[in-house]
């Protein structure tokens, strides 16, 4: 089947920022098992300009694909842009199959499949193996029913089959880094850069996050594999820079040191960044100076909160001794570290995002990122949040 991916422009300014634009590692995780079962696909990146509608429409007419999978890996906020393009492209493709994914069609799928006609099945969860057997099933003509998790329309009723299963291996899957050109993506100060994921899922149970409940089990890739692979698309096509997507790479010790010690024998002069938790980096202050060798060069803490009572309201599990010690020893390691802090998870005043300030500065962070709690529904978070006002 000729497969058309899209990544439909991001509303979001931290997608506007010059020279910082990754590929979208989901669509290309997706392509791989498409392309390996002997499909036809290609990728449509309109985060590139932005394209506009009318853009994204004129390329997929001239392409004329039989199938359309969209998603984006800041789905809710995407969300509205993607039913938007599918609407535009299914006025004038009447016949091409319009397949969705992502986190928030995932919970969402009974109001997207009643309020969006045009969408005819999402895929929920990891899509490497769902949107291979979607395709089949829709290249053949068989029954969705038989595709577990998948949600579509029965007898004009949203109808949803039941979770696909874990997927053990990651190494089973391949990412279609075919579908590129990495020179046209960069981070870090216009450096060649892509993403990628060491593992899925975080062992933690934060109630605002939705991490655990999507990816439902921490795994992780083989190490050496992994660092043989990083190494390979340095050598191959340039690439600099590795963004990590995962929530928490280092949750397992043994496994990430042994990704450290294989991509340091790999000799190559990568830089590294990502997310991880304060007390991972305090867990492993002997090893740091194997963070620095590989390549790390900033980590993202999810400090969240600078309260005690409200970290252990919302289970974050740490505590901010650990979270000081953890930006100094990053720092005695010459690791940038980002620490971020996130308000509305109580009705807070004018003293209570002073003292949250004093606070962020006494913990001095090379870089802050500024959040606000999202409560989406999937999360526990939800339940707290769902009763109060929003102005």
């Amino acid at each position: 089947m000729d497969i058309l991916l899209i990544n439909p422009p991001h509303p979001s300014i931290g997608s506007r920022i010059p020279r910082e634009h990754l590929p979208p590692l989901g669509l290309l995780s997706v392509g791989g098992p498409l392309i390996d079962a002997g499909h036809q696909v290609r990728l449509l990146d309109a985060e590139f300009g932005p394209m506009s509608t009318r853009q994204i429409v004129e390329q997929v007419v001239a392409l004329a694909p039989q199938a359309i999978l969209v998603g984006h890996s800041g789905s809710t906020s995407g969300h509205p842009i993607v039913a938007e393009i599918t609407r535009a492209i299914r006025a004038v493709l009447g016949k091409t199959w319009i397949v969705y994914g992502g986190v928030f069609p995932t919970y969402h799928w009974r109001e997207i499949l009643t309020e969006e006609p045009q969408i005819d099945v999402i895929v929920r969860g990891e899509g490497e193996e769902t949107g291979a057997r979607v395709i089949r099933a829709l290249e053949t003509n068989a029954p969705l029913e038989v595709v577990s998790g998948t949600a579509y329309r029965k007898q004009g009723v949203p109808f949803t089959t039941s979770p696909a299963p874990l997927i053990r291996d990651l190494d089973a899957y391949r990412v279609s880094w075919e579908l590129i050109d990495p020179s046209r993506y960069s981070y870090w100060g216009d450096r060649c850069a892509v993403v990628v994921q060491f593992s899925r899922g975080c062992p933690h149970s934060c109630s605002y996050c939705g991490q655990r409940t999507f990816w439902a089990r921490w795994r992780h890739r083989d190490p050496q594999k992994f660092a043989a692979e990083l190494a390979w698309l340095y050598r191959t096509h340039g690439v600099e820079v590795i963004n990590f997507a995962d929530e928490n790479p280092t949750a397992s010790r043994q496994a990430w040191h042994a990704f450290l010690e294989a991509l340091i024998a790999e000799n190559v002069p990568l830089t590294l960044v990502g997310s991880t938790r304060a007390d991972d980096i305090v867990r492993d202050a002997d090893i740091l100076h194997l963070y620095k060798q590989a390549g790390v060069a900033r980590f993202l803490l999810g400090i969240e909160s600078y309260d005690e009572e409200t970290l252990r309201k919302i289970c974050k599990g740490g505590t901010t001794s650990k979270d000081r010690e953890a930006i100094r020893l990053l720092r005695q390691h010459d690791i940038l570290s980002m620490a971020t802090y996130v308000v509305g998870f109580e009705e807070e005043t004018d003293r209570d995002y002073w003292r949250g300030l004093k606070q962020l500065l006494s913990y001095d962070p090379d870089q802050i990122q500024l959040l606000y709690v999202t409560p989406h529904r999937w999360t526990p978070y939800f339940h707290m949040a769902a009763d109060r006002r929003v102005i």
